[in-house]
């Protein structure tokens, strides 16, 4: 038993040192080629003594497998169905009666222009007549003679417009012009304020209107 035990460790460390050897020869081999291949000489002899090999890989082509179309079924033609005859009617048009003619339209009478309406007739204005108050049978008293105006000699014409109605009466007495004596203008005033008068007529109606009527105050005569 220690015999077999001795072979065998003298066997395992005579398998490590030759491994141990190996593995410095390797490395030496290494040194050496990296120290050629520092030197261009030495790795372009290299080059020239490794040929490069290429290989060339062919590729098959693929063939594709042609479909196969399943087969179309049989058709069955159609027959089509006799069709009847069509009989033909024949219609028998019947005769058109002439078309009665036509009288042609009397033409159309000319425009009549239109005529304006006559003017309205003036109205006729009746002139007129005014009033009197000069009649006799008025009996229209004188103006009374202020007696201071006697003695002091005052004498003079006075000029009244009196509106007259169309009942004769004086609606107003106005002074239209001045005797040049305020007491003979109060006279005349106060005086003709009383008269009676023949109305304005215009046709056949009194009407209203004005007229003059003059006063004098005189002492000759």
């Amino acid at each position: 038993m220690e015999v077999t035990a001795h072979i065998a460790g003298w066997k395992a460390h005579d398998r490590s040192s030759r491994y141990a050897g190996f593995a410095v020869v390797v490395a030496l081999h290494a040194a050496a080629i990296a120290a050629l291949l520092q030197f261009e000489p030495a790795r372009s002899a290299l080059s020239e003594a490794m040929p490069i090999m290429v290989s060339l890989i062919t590729l098959q082509p693929v063939v594709e497998k042609p479909q196969v179309l399943p087969k179309p079924l049989p058709v069955k033609p159609r027959v089509a169905a006799p069709t009847p005859p069509v009989r033909q009617q024949i219609v028998a048009a019947a005769p058109t009666a002439p078309e009665p003619a036509l009288a042609p339209a009397p033409p159309l009478p000319a425009p009549v222009a239109a005529v304006p309406p006559p003017a309205p007739a003036p109205a006729i204005v009746l002139p007129v007549v005014p009033p009197s108050f000069s009649a006799s049978y008025l009996e229209n008293p004188a103006p009374v003679y202020p007696p201071l105006s006697r003695r002091v000699g005052e004498q003079g014409k006075v000029m009244l417009r009196v509106l007259v109605s169309a009942k004769g009466t004086a609606d107003t007495v106005e002074l239209r012009a001045s005797s040049g004596s305020s007491r003979l203008d109060d006279a005349a005033l106060e005086s003709v304020k009383h008269w009676r008068f023949v109305p304005a007529r215009q046709g056949d109606q009194p009407v209203a209107a004005w007229v003059l009527v003059p006063i004098t105050f005189s002492l000759k005569g």
